[in-house]
């Protein structure tokens, strides 16, 4: 693939003054790739901080549960410092921040798990921490905006637009353009300009290297299907990359299938367009205008997909679903009471993704893996809500 593009995918659609801040970004990750002490520091927070590697674990209850022969292991995310995945990029990310002389943090976040993660490391690192929010997400995800706070955060509520991750991310962007001499901002997924779509797939493709080995060694094989959902597109491709060269393993990518409130079925339901400093599909009406985009999950309510799964689509070698609300729901109710882990409502649409159509097994001991990729504490109010 050509610098910066995934196929017709990619590239940069930004201000002319964030040119040398891309510029500078992608030196100083290139520069940090093939730093042996970066890698090193690198690793040992990943152990000794974030507390990798996650295990996998046989979800035996839930895969009785389908009815088939289907196993069903979960490659356990949740179990992270933070209760995400989103740690992993932010760990990298923060890194390259000092390497780069910045001092000050702001990130966008939906579900919230990326703006702890983002203020996590910031206090981590003695950094100042700036991180946008719509305001529908803040009164969603209260719990994820308390912790934000301790943390030593600034949380900006964004009331512009549908007040959600699209509208938040485009204040990030503003902020970073007003500020970015002093300022990095760490993207939380594998959307945006070239580089972050790069370096936010490398950094949590730890995800697929790990779960990789732990199938073969668990199971003597790799897995017949993986199984994600997908946003912005970091947890999902985190774990594909590993897999992505095997062609007897299904991929499978889950989208937020929504309600009559509407979706956010970027892959399955949008076209090719420029949104966030990258081409790639988007949900948009006839005359080219975002759309807005609606899920239960806030982490998924995001109307693009980052341009390496538009390449992936084209390509075929990812299989794209979506997944509503209401059997994201039954999903999280299911492996709550049959497991006694409680997974963010992302993950949720993963595994209704499992029941409704890998459930009866095609062949003995199929095995399907799927990235859990967030505990669900978050959701525990909305979802209160939701269910009385």
């Amino acid at each position: 693939m050509s610098r910066g593009r995934f196929g017709a995918y990619g590239g940069q659609f930004v201000p002319e003054t964030l040119m040398p801040c891309l510029f500078e970004l992608e030196e100083a990750y290139s520069a940090a790739r093939s730093d042996a002490g970066f890698q090193r520091e690198l690793d040992d927070l990943l152990v000794r901080y974030v507390g990798r590697p996650t295990p996998v674990y046989l979800a035996a209850r839930f895969s009785a549960s389908l009815g088939g022969g289907v196993r069903v292991y979960l490659k356990r995310e949740d179990l992270n410092h933070t209760g995400a995945h989103k740690i992993n990029n932010c760990v990298g990310q923060a890194l390259l921040a000092r390497r780069m002389n910045k001092r000050r943090l702001v990130a966008e976040t939906g579900a919230g798990q990326h703006g702890v993660a983002t203020a996590t490391v910031a206090a981590l690192f003695g950094m100042e921490c700036t991180v946008y929010m719509g305001e529908v997400d803040i009164e969603r995800q209260s719990p994820n905006v308390r912790r934000m706070k301790l943390l030593g955060a600034k949380v900006v509520p964004v009331s512009s637009g549908t007040r959600t991750l699209k509208d938040a991310t485009n204040e990030t962007i503003r902020d970073w353009v007003t500020n970015v001499r002093e300022t990095h901002y760490i993207i939380g997924s594998t959307v945006g300009p070239h580089p972050y779509p790069t370096i936010v797939r490398d950094l949590q493709s730890v995800i697929g290297r790990e779960a990789r080995a732990q199938m073969l060694e668990t199971e003597g094989r790799l897995p017949d299907d993986v199984v994600a959902c997908v946003g912005g597109g970091s947890n999902s491709l985190g774990i594909f990359s590993a897999f992505v060269e095997d062609r007897d393993v299904q991929l499978h990518g889950v989208e937020a299938g929504g309600s009559d409130e509407g979706d956010s079925a970027t892959l399955t339901r949008g076209r090719p367009g420029v949104l966030h400093g990258a081409y790639s599909y988007l949900l948009q009406d006839e005359h080219g205008q975002v759309s807005p985009a609606h899920s239960i999950a806030a982490g998924l309510d995001y109307p693009g997909v980052g341009p390496e799964h538009s390449f992936l689509k084209d390509e075929g070698r990812v299989a794209y679903h979506r997944v509503t609300d209401e059997e994201a729901v039954a999903a999280f109710q299911s492996l709550t009471r049959l497991e006694g882990i409680v997974p963010a409502l992302e993950s949720s649409h993963a595994l209704a993704f499992v029941q409704r159509e890998l459930g009866r097994a095609r062949g003995e001991r199929r095995i399907v893996l799927v990235n859990l990729s967030g505990r669900g504490d978050k959701d525990i109010d909305s979802l209160e809500k939701r269910l009385r």
